[in-house]
């Protein structure tokens, strides 16, 4: 497993991390049991991977309580991500009395005196300020020793423009993946000011795992899509594949063209079992060709930028 940078944080991480969402997290991934999933974490640490990113609303925290059971003995050879805003009871609110009692939640449920990392979660532009009374929470809690470097979770390179401009942000986990481009520019605006990258959603919620079409039915979070827009991304699968080739593996390519990019720090892909998970960690061996890299590059370009995709 290949390490890089978080930014000037000065924490390395394992380029290929751990997506915790679905860890305990039935309804929207599929039942997994406590001892299948601290095997799965356990799985990737043995195999290189060292950065770990949850919420206290997977799994309504049985997600950082399984994570917690799983790292207690190699808490210090491991980072971990959490966030707060959207609670453990999977309500939302950015009340900064609210932000600190979730971050005490998650560290007890994490087992752990401190996080590596801790982000906004998707939080509304307006708090994305430093004076702003959720940023002053986040730079207490700093001060206090509960988190070692902070930042928010986000969607779109306007909020990614926003966090650099108005806030000491050391870390951006964003949105970005061979379908969802847009955030590209302030990303490399994000990575020569020295802030980590995290890149989230790698794998467009399953669609670049090549497992979908046309026909493809869904439950749980992926109802969102309508059936204008199942059509349009397996269409979309299809011209990827054209470019990747038959024998390739989707879910590889697509990580390995995240990690193509410099400005990335770690990408964070899930997976439910030990074969998915061995799968997305096997992106860090190999570089894809530039060719390829600038054919889904001109995919977007082409295809998506200027009708961009719902998530």
């Amino acid at each position: 497993m290949k390490k890089r940078m978080l930014g000037n944080t000065g924490i390395e991480v394992s380029e290929v991390g751990f997506g915790a969402w679905q860890l305990g997290n039935a309804s929207d991934w599929g039942r997994m049991s406590d001892d299948e999933a601290i095997r799965l974490v356990h799985e990737a640490h043995m195999n290189g991977c060292f950065f770990f990113d949850t919420a206290p609303n997977y799994g309504l925290g049985k997600s950082e309580e399984l994570l917690g059971k799983a790292l207690k003995e190699n808490r210090e050879q491991v980072v971990i991500s959490s966030k707060c805003g959207h609670q453990a009871n999977d309500e939302q609110s950015f009340d900064p009395d609210d932000l600190i009692a979730s971050v005490e939640g998650s560290l007890k449920r994490l087992d752990t005196d401190y996080l590596d990392s801790l982000l906004l979660h998707n939080p509304p532009l307006s708090a994305l300020d430093q004076q702003s009374p959720q940023f002053q929470a986040l730079e207490k809690l700093k001060e206090k020793g509960k988190i070692k470097a902070y930042g928010a979770s986000v969607d779109t390179g306007k909020e990614v423009n926003q966090i650099l401009d108005k806030t000491d942000s050391q870390i951006i986990e964003v949105m970005f993946n061979i379908f969802h481009q847009e955030p590209l520019n302030a990303m490399s605006r994000a990575y020569n000011e020295g802030v980590g990258l995290v890149v989230k959603v790698p794998l467009d919620s399953g669609w670049l795992t090549g497992k979908y079409d046309e026909n493809s039915t869904f439950d749980g979070i992926r109802s969102r899509w309508s059936r204008e827009d199942i059509e349009r991304r397996a269409e979309l699968v299809d011209k990827v594949r054209k470019i990747i080739g038959e024998d390739a593996s989707m879910t590889r390519v697509a990580l390995q063209y995240i990690l193509s990019y410099k400005e990335v720090s770690t990408v964070i892909p899930g997976a439910r079992n030990s074969e998915q998970l061995l799968h997305n960690l096997s992106a860090s061996q190999d570089l894809l060709p530039e060719k390829m890299v600038q054919d889904l590059r001109g995919l977007w370009i082409e295809e998506i930028k200027g009708r961009p995709l719902p998530w």
